[in-house]
């Protein structure tokens, strides 16, 4: 978000504080208290902890840029029912409150940060130094526009990120791991194990006799949730869409052509120019050495030379008008003849001089090559915004208890009648119901609904909106043992094959134990001896799961044991244990150190925050909350 929060994360007791500032508490009111959250009022602020006000504007932004990180890694745009369902109003809240409490502390504790260190801090920031390591202010400026931001509310932020620093580095830097800690993490980290193992395949437990009907039955009756039916809704749906609204026969074609001459610019390819640029430190050194170019004396490249500008930075590229941050710029660059030189131009930044040395003309479609398109564009336009009109419409004719088929009928529209959708939104096949729009926010809607029920339209991604009619409730139920028997023979067979491979794993486990080899044990069940060598905990080996190799670490070394292992059973035998002598402060011993340290350190920043939130004492206004982020939650 800002370039101090990524310039104080490059420390490992920085990553510490941001990853709590920015994740604790994402179940929300959990750790400031239910009552204190549900406490409403009118206000601004949307909450207070202690003195410290968090603004509705503060929520908004927050808000809005969790929402853009989370839709970019989604690649899909989020509804608001679908941003709430993943709790994004909780997180913000969490995160704001998070570090109003830090502010507070800091505040209470007369921590203050000196323009100095904000100001040093600001000029080490790479984000704002050149290529040469300096601070560079023009980029500086570009960095926070880009960012939205400007200098006064960046230096605040700025100032309080080294004040949380401040305090948490108090209160978690140089943590003591124990020895007796690190030893024990080495020992489970770098032991070895080797086991010699047979597998008994579901051949070894010979042939499963039929089952009775009594077995069939105790068997369903103890399986039972595992054949049943989720419930089922029928549903009627009448979709309005601003596409399928939209008439394009019924645009003029006056009104076409007023459309195309008003945004020509967009039916082709607007004019781009080559411009390059030279920044002087004031007006009178950029109308010098206009002079000594125009003159002859200088050349323009010579001038950028002793500016220190390199051919990389002369040139800011082949661009649109529309493309160039600062207008001033752009303006005296559009004026220009190819190859002429600008008079001294006062940009946002500084003064500059610029040169074109190319121009590429704009291109322009015709009218009728665009026609069709303009018309359709137009007719959509024009149905998003009768689409509200339309709507109140239709609920005027829902209060009146006219049916959506009648609805549906009356203005020419389609009525989607599903007849089974679970709450998966999937039919009885198992298949995903094609026909519902958005079913992310639409399903669970209609799972929220009654048959009759008085339902609030739902708004669709495309500015449409959902209308839906509960017809029918098919209540989730048991199976019958008659529909789902051959379902209920495979488990029951599945069932005794784990049952007799069981009895035999642990019969030859005995017999290991009290002696016999395991080469006598793989030849009476008619398999192969294996060996496994190298065994790390939690990795599988060979045939080998992970929760088969977890249970040999766990089985003393010359004994033996069994594990599930799929539809097979494995037997082993622990045949080797080796762990590397312990070496205080090697480079492992150091590497497990430094990540204890930040464990303990994560450890001890979480339940001081949360001590500072419970003594701050934490108000949440829900109203101001809801019209900050919009909607309800």
């Amino acid at each position: 978000m800002l370039q101090g929060i990524r310039n104080a994360s490059q420390h490992w007791l920085g990553k510490i504080v941001l990853t709590i500032i920015f994740t604790l508490l994402i179940a929300g009111v959990g750790i400031f208290g239910v009552e204190e959250f549900f406490r409403g009022g009118a206000s601004n602020k949307v909450a207070t902890v202690g003195s410290t006000p968090i603004t509705a504007e503060q929520v908004r932004q927050a808000y809005q840029n969790q929402l853009q990180r989370y839709q970019t890694q989604l690649k899909r745009p989020l509804t608001p029912d679908q941003a709430r369902m993943l709790g994004l109003d909780r997180q913000v809240m969490s995160q704001l409150i998070t570090e109003a409490a830090l502010d507070q502390k800091t505040h209470d504790l007369g921590l203050v940060v000196p323009d100095s260190a904000v100001i040093k801090a600001i000029h080490e920031e790479k984000s704002f130094q050149n290529a040469q390591g300096q601070f560079e202010p023009q980029l500086f400026y570009q960095t926070l526009q880009r960012a939205g931001l400007n200098e006064g509310m960046f230096v605040r932020e700025q100032r309080s990120v080294i004040a949380r620093l401040q305090l948490a580095e108090a209160v978690s830097s140089d943590l003591h791991v124990p020895v007796a800690m690190r030893e024990a993490v080495h020992r489970y980290t770098t032991e070895r194990r080797a086991a010699a193992y047979l597998m008994l395949t579901p051949s070894v437990a010979g042939q499963i006799p039929e089952p009775t009907d009594d077995e069939l039955k105790t068997w369903y009756e103890a399986n039972k949730a595992g054949f049943r039916a989720p419930e089922f809704r029928a549903v009627n749906l009448l979709v309005v869409e601003p596409e399928a609204m939209a008439k394009p026969d019924a645009i003029t074609e006056a009104d076409a052509r007023a459309a195309y001459a008003l945004n020509k610019d967009r039916y082709g390819a607007p004019e781009k120019r080559t411009i390059q640029q030279i920044v002087f430190p004031d007006p009178a050194a950029a109308e010098a050495a206009r002079k000594a170019i125009t003159d002859g004396a200088k050349t323009f490249e010579a001038v950028a030379t002793e500016r220190g500008t390199d051919d990389k930075d002369l040139t800011l590229g082949t661009l649109t008008k529309s493309e160039l941050f600062d207008k001033a710029v752009a303006d005296a660059a559009f004026a220009l003849p190819e190859g002429g030189v600008s008079q001294p131009v006062q940009g946002r930044f500084g003064t500059v001089l610029l040169r074109v040395t190319k121009i590429e003309p704009g291109t322009v479609k015709p009218f009728e090559a665009v026609e069709g398109e303009i018309r359709k564009g137009l007719a959509l336009a024009r149905a998003r915004d009768a689409m509200e009109t339309t709507r109140d419409a239709i609920e005027d004719q829902r209060a009146g208890a006219k049916p959506l088929a009648d609805i549906a009928a009356e203005r020419g529209l389609k009525i989607v009648s599903v007849k089974a959708v679970d709450v998966n939104g999937k039919g009885p096949d198992g298949q995903r119901v094609a026909d519902i729009p958005d079913p992310d926010t639409t399903v669970p809607a209609l799972f929220r609904a009654e048959i009759g029920g008085d339902n609030e339209p739902l708004r669709t991604k495309t500015g449409g909106y959902v209308w839906y009619d509960v017809t029918g409730i098919d209540a989730a139920h048991d199976k019958p043992l008659d529909e789902v028997k051959d379902g209920v023979k495979a488990g029951w067979t599945a069932t005794e094959i784990a049952k007799r491979l069981q009895a035999k794993g642990r019969e030859l486990v005995e017999k290991i134990n009290k002696g016999e080899t395991m080469e006598a044990a793989a030849q009476e069940v008619g398999v192969n001896l294996q060996e496994a060598q190298d065994l790390a905990r939690n990795q599988a080996k060979d045939m080998l799961k992970p929760d088969d190799v977890n249970l040999i670490f766990a089985t003393p070394v010359g004994k033996a044991g069994t594990a599930a292992a799929g539809d097979s059973r494995a037997v082993f035998k622990v045949t080797a244990a080796t762990v590397p002598a312990f070496v205080a402060d090697s480079p492992s011993d150091k590497q497990i150190t430094q990540s204890f340290q930040a464990a303990l350190a994560d450890d001890v920043l979480s339940q001081y925050i949360s001590e500072v939130q419970k003594n701050a004492g934490v108000k949440v206004d829900p109203a101001a909350l809801r019209r900050a982020i919009g909607g309800e939650y």
